[in-house]
């Protein structure tokens, strides 16, 4: 309980940026006010939270200035790594979500898991060293990668993406040579992480996170936990008929004729290329690769109207690698679709935004998983085993 209090007044914090009060505090957690005086205290001696001035105080009572706690950003750092079967992004953050650090790889494309490892270990490794952030002040690495994923043995489980990929005990191998405790989770799902700790939906606790990449997914957040379902796989979009990837786009402009044969893909790396080739296309006027665009904005619009309207969400965010291609024809489409969908009633507005953190949202969302897990209330530590 004391934990479970400990992290209801952090995050109280973190989600104020000109910081609070120990009285408001108190107002805004229903904690008594020796409980919120001990936490702070405790938070103040670990170096997590610091006073940064004064208010003057607001209702009943003599308006004595009042400290403003803070939390401090750089007391503690979290680690990222987002394995897209494309790129490899790696990402360092301190408390508050902002980014120190970052390195970007691309994936080997050879089918060997062995190489991809090894290569993602020594990245780690000289990311945090040349970060310059103190090694005993990092807190933790997430790992966000494309699923199937088994969180619980801590397997990456044969990604359709990942050629020659079976099961790779990628969270235990990277927990050994980094010496860091690992979280894993699914790509989708740490980039809805992301948007809830430190993107565009940091104040919403209904929305999803609409990922493109190599894949497509779409990660939920409900009542401000994130969904991951009975095996930590919940996001497939596959069955909305909205899951967006590069090679079907690069197939069907090649089929088309938008693009030469010569486009046709042997490995992530090339679907992604092909895609910049008809996204300029697009933009250069071309009828045809708009039209090819813009009949996947309407299947992905469609899909997430029935994802937003059976949860109730109240945002949807649109991020990934290669969200910045798709981004002006999506949004030029999308939020019609959204405004008018034939679900339900309208009860309230929808919005459809695109992420704030950027092509990182991945790594991102990786290393928020151990902020979240470590400083975010986690109602479920309150069950008794």
């Amino acid at each position: 309980m004391g934990d479970f209090n400990e992290s209801v007044v952090l995050d109280t914090i973190r989600r104020v940026p000109d910081g609070l009060s120990r009285v408001e505090l108190v107002e805004a957690t229903g904690l008594s006010a020796q409980t919120v005086s001990n936490i702070c205290r405790r938070l103040l001696n670990t170096g997590l939270a610091h006073e940064v001035g004064t208010s003057s105080g607001s209702g009943s009572g003599s308006g004595k200035p009042r400290r403003l706690l803070q939390v401090n950003a750089r007391a503690r750092y979290a680690v990222g790594v987002h394995l897209d079967p494309a790129v490899v992004t790696l990402v360092v953050l301190d408390l508050l979500g902002k980014v120190v650090a970052r390195a970007q790889r691309p994936t080997p494309e050879a089918a060997d898991p062995d190489h991809t490892l090894t290569e993602m270990s020594e990245s780690i490794n000289a990311l945090v060293s040349d970060s310059g952030v103190p090694r005993e002040t990092v807190l933790g690495l997430g790992i966000a990668a494309p699923g199937p994923v088994d969180v619980t043995s801590g397997l990456v489980i044969a990604p359709p993406e990942l050629a020659g990929w079976g099961r790779v005990r990628l969270r235990d191998y990277l927990a050994e040579t980094t010496g860091m405790p690992v979280l894993l989770d699914k790509d989708v799902i740490a980039a809805a992480v992301a948007e809830r700790w430190a993107g565009a939906a940091r104040n919403s606790d209904n929305f999803l996170f609409f990922y493109l990449g190599t894949g497509s997914g779409m990660g939920l957040v409900v009542d401000d936990v994130v969904v991951r379902g009975f095996s930590g796989n919940a996001g497939e979009v596959g069955g909305l008929y909205a899951a967006c990837t590069t090679n079907a786009l690069v197939a069907e402009a090649i089929e088309h004729g938008v693009l030469d044969p010569v486009f046709t893909p042997t490995g992530p790396r090339d679907a992604e290329e092909g895609l910049r080739h008809l996204c300029r296309h697009a933009s250069a006027g071309n009828v045809i690769a708009g039209e090819i665009i813009d009949r996947w904005a309407v299947r992905v619009g469609r899909g997430v109207s029935a994802a937003a309207t059976l949860v109730d969400a109240e945002m949807i965010v649109f991020g990934g690698p290669i969200w910045p291609l798709l981004a002006d024809r999506f949004m030029a489409i999308v939020p019609g679709i959204v405004e008018s969908s034939p679900f339900v009633e309208r009860i309230h507005p929808t919005v459809v935004t695109t992420t704030a953190l950027g092509v990182d949202v991945g790594a991102i969302g990786a290393a928020c998983l151990v902020l979240d897990q470590i400083l975010s209330v986690q109602p479920q530590s309150l069950l008794l085993g």
